[in-house]
């Protein structure tokens, strides 16, 4: 069987990896995006991937995107939750905007996509949702209230929603990667990706691909057992 994926945010950075190792090993895959048209026509035009322009902050837009997607390549198995975006500024400084932007696409996303799949995945008796957080989520970061509390919803959604789910056929995991080289991360100022850098112990930036992998090993059929947890791809920078 052809099991189907969809990752959110699968352009471009950590969800283009994802998408192309996934398509690879032989899954349907549909990448969703939301803004820059011309990168997600290169990217499908490069890896034969179908992609979907929708809002993933917008249940309605969901509705219609997933509804879309499934008529053209069938019910999905696998959801990859990892659109994401930084609006960052000290909390003294941050404006309601900024919050509510990063909550939205962060961590309602998360929402609307697996409110969309699951119930399709308990009456299947099979699912696969992985959804991407960040080493930020875990150890905070000066900066990134918005972002940060975005990403540790993402950790007790992942375990609430494992629990409900678990009898069901259907696992429910996290990813929390660390800083990866990947566009958002290179527009740090290289002064400040530098002291970034000196501080992970395998004194490099992850490869979007190690992440992908991770996501590959979670949505297999034969990992039925792996549920509720969280999986840190951090060269060791923060260990919980």
């Amino acid at each position: 069987m052809t099991r189907v994926a969809v990752v959110t945010g699968g352009t471009r950075g950590i969800g283009a990896a994802i998408a192309e190792v996934l398509h690879k090993v032989g899954y349907k895959v549909a990448a969703t995006y939301q803004g820059n048209d011309k990168a997600a026509e290169a990217f499908s035009e490069k890896t034969g991937i179908a992609t979907f322009k929708f809002d993933v902050s917008d249940f309605a837009a969901c509705q219609g995107g997933v509804a879309k997607i499934q008529a053209t390549l069938g019910p999905i198995d696998v959801l990859v939750n990892n659109a994401g975006i930084t609006r960052d500024a000290f909390l003294h400084k941050m404006s309601a905007q900024q919050w509510r932007d990063v909550i939205s696409t962060n961590l309602d996303s998360v929402f609307n996509m697996s409110r969309l799949v699951v119930e399709g995945m308990r009456e299947r008796n099979f699912g696969r949702i992985i959804s991407i957080s960040s080493i930020n989520g875990q150890a905070g970061q000066i900066g990134q209230t918005n972002y940060s509390a975005a990403k540790a919803g993402i950790i007790g959604f992942t375990k609430a929603l494992a629990l409900e789910v678990a009898s069901k056929g259907v696992t429910v995991n996290a990813v929390a990667p660390g800083y990866i080289d990947t566009d958002m991360v290179r527009a740090v100022p290289p002064e400040v990706l530098e002291k970034i850098v000196a501080k992970i112990p395998a004194k490099r930036l992850g490869k979007a691909e190690e992440i992908a992998h991770i996501v590959q090993f979670l949505a297999a059929d034969e990992n039925g057992f792996t549920t509720g947890a969280t999986f840190a791809a951090n060269g060791g920078q923060y260990m919980a």
